[in-house]
């Protein structure tokens, strides 16, 4: 096996986003490309990363899947600097990571056995699809940060609403003139612990879509031209203030 990106960030943005969600993963690559599927270690969380072999400007690979530690990973990627090419390749059970630059650079990564079934992202069925800008969704979940643990999504009369409550509260609110939305009315509540991770990602694209439905769990996708990253998070289903 043996992978080139001329832009390592491709691979180096997602994986310290995903790093803070889950410690160890399997990393696929076939003929679509590179894709990981993890679940967070509390159960609440799936994440979903897929960069298409278009990426990379080599791919001489066959079916593999690489068990991997997401933190000593991120050390490795971070060791690439703007202007920098990466390339990796497996010899047995090595990763080796080659950062060619004015200084050519070699890292080795030990391969990791990790049990459990592969894992797929899930097909749910949504009631609220939205479609919205990514900095104004990412200042909504910053605002109901200064206030709770949780915030509601709520779509109601064509209006989607991040609302936060607790001693005090935050709000946002969005017409179908600000954003996209496909949805019939629902309401459901998530963890701003996990939101603000994922708000992270949604800062590598302009948009963000959104999928929720009442009191189910929720979708995030994020889309580059070389990155597609998916985020499921259950929800919390509580007694309403």
């Amino acid at each position: 096996m043996l992978v080139k990106l001329e832009n390592p960030a491709v691979l180096s943005k997602p994986i310290d986003l995903l790093s803070e969600l889950v410690t160890e993963v399997k990393i696929k690559i076939n003929d679509f490309g590179m894709s990981i599927t993890a679940l967070d270690p509390a159960n609440v969380a799936m994440v979903g990363l897929r960069i298409p072999k278009s990426a990379f400007s080599q791919f001489e690979t066959g079916t593999e899947t690489l068990g991997v530690n997401l933190d000593s990973l991120k050390k490795i990627l971070k060791r690439c600097n703007s202007g920098s090419s990466l390339v990796i390749e497996k010899n047995e059970n090595i990763l080796n990571f080659n950062i060619q630059d004015k200084i050519k650079r070699n890292f080795t990564l030990s391969l990791i056995d990790i049990d459990g079934q592969d894992k797929e992202l899930p097909s749910l069925e949504f009631s609220g699809k939205i479609e919205i800008n990514s900095a104004d969704f990412v200042d909504s979940i910053e605002d109901c940060l200064i206030v709770a643990d949780a915030c509601s999504f709520i779509i109601k009369d064509d209006k989607f609403i991040i609302e936060s409550k607790g001693l005090n509260s935050a709000r946002s609110e969005f017409s179908s003139d600000d954003i996209k939305i496909e949805v019939e009315n629902c309401k459901a509540k998530y963890s701003l612990e996990y939101l603000q991770k994922f708000a992270k990602a949604c800062k590598l694209a302009e948009k963000t879509s959104i999928n929720f439905a009442d009191d189910h769990p929720l979708r995030i996708d994020i889309k580059t031209e070389h990155i597609s990253l998916s985020f499921i998070l259950a929800p919390r289903v509580e007694t309403d203030d």
